[in-house]
């Protein structure tokens, strides 16, 4: 652990003071139940969403998918005719997040885009280990480019996006489709992700009690979503070993206090090499899973415009 104490934006640490003083709080994932740590992580979620405004045109959907229904809330932006589609797939580490913790985060990417988004509920592990949840965000995916006009888009304007283990999904995603298959996807929006270090300088330099995403977290988180040590060399998790030649655009956020830092930075160089056009931003001073805090953390908000002004760009709006 590096002894140097980074900054820390003030915005973020009043927000965590307010938390904290609400007792919203995650226990320690290794320590408490399955149950409680979902359980707080959805009271957290439902807290921070506190006065989003639903789009006049949201519905809930079941979809099939390769290991039963999936649920998904598809977001429509208001008085647009066969909008462009984001399939989104939450973070959370594999093992928690629910379609209404994101539900503040996602209208505002549709309002701010003018882009449709699909929220898939993929099934979490270890209920459901890997590769389960790739399995149903390509399932979805496919689904939006085949039968996307009977939810009302365009199914030949499509985006895929995540943020954190959503991210990893994304980009998974991506990489299984075939070259006729991404023509249609214009865009890759990937929020912090995690692609498939298992080591690395921010790694070592950061993740703390003080961020909630320690090393021992972020082991657990994988050692839950794994069935073997062999997957974690498959490139639907390890998706810097694959061959990342011919994918679509990425847009990639990341912060420089994450552990998962180098993970965007060593996508964004690899996608340098393999000719695919992509854009990296850093945001300084704030922590991992930053932009649920709209309400208190410009940069959260500024977060979400960029992902949103990037949609608009490749989608043509």
């Amino acid at each position: 652990m590096n002894d140097a104490t980074p900054w820390i934006d003030p915005e973020l640490v009043a927000a965590g003071q307010l938390l904290q003083s609400r007792g919203l709080v995650a226990p320690d994932r290794t320590q408490a139940s399955l149950s409680e740590v979902r359980a707080a992580v959805d009271r957290i979620g439902a807290f921070l969403g506190e006065g989003s405004v639903p789009l006049r045109r949201e519905r809930d959907l079941t979809l099939p998918g390769p290991h039963g229904q999936v649920p998904c809330r598809l977001y429509l932006p208001d008085d647009a005719e066969k909008p462009p589609l984001i399939v989104y797939a939450h973070g959370g580490g594999f093992m928690q997040g629910s379609l209404p913790s994101w539900d503040a985060m996602l209208r505002e990417l549709v309002r701010q885009s003018g882009v449709a988004a699909l929220s898939v509920d993929y099934k979490l592990s270890p209920e459901h280990r890997f590769p389960v949840a790739f399995e149903e965000m390509l399932a979805m995916l496919r689904l939006a480019a085949r039968e996307g006009s009977e939810f009302g888009i365009d199914p030949t304007r499509l985006a895929v996006g995540g943020d954190s283990a959503g991210a990893n999904l994304a980009l998974a995603t991506c990489l299984q489709l075939d070259a006729s298959e991404r023509r249609a996807v214009k865009l890759q929006l990937l929020y912090y992700g995690t692609f498939g270090l298992a080591d690395s300088a921010s790694r070592r330099a950061f993740g703390n009690e003080t961020d909630g995403l320690t090393k021992a977290g972020l082991d657990y988180f994988r050692d839950c979503l794994l069935r073997s040590p062999a997957d974690a060399e498959d490139m639907r998790y390890d998706c810097l070993s694959g061959d990342l030649r011919g994918l679509p655009p990425a847009f990639i956020v990341a912060t420089d206090v994450d552990p998962l830092l180098d993970d965007s930075r060593a996508l964004a160089q690899l996608l340098e090499v393999a000719g695919v056009t992509h854009e990296l931003i850093v945001y300084e001073g704030v922590l991992h899973g930053f932009l649920h805090l709209s309400r208190m953390v410009s940069k959260s908000m500024q977060a979400v415009d960029a992902g949103a002004a990037a949609l608009r760009k490749a989608l043509a709006l």
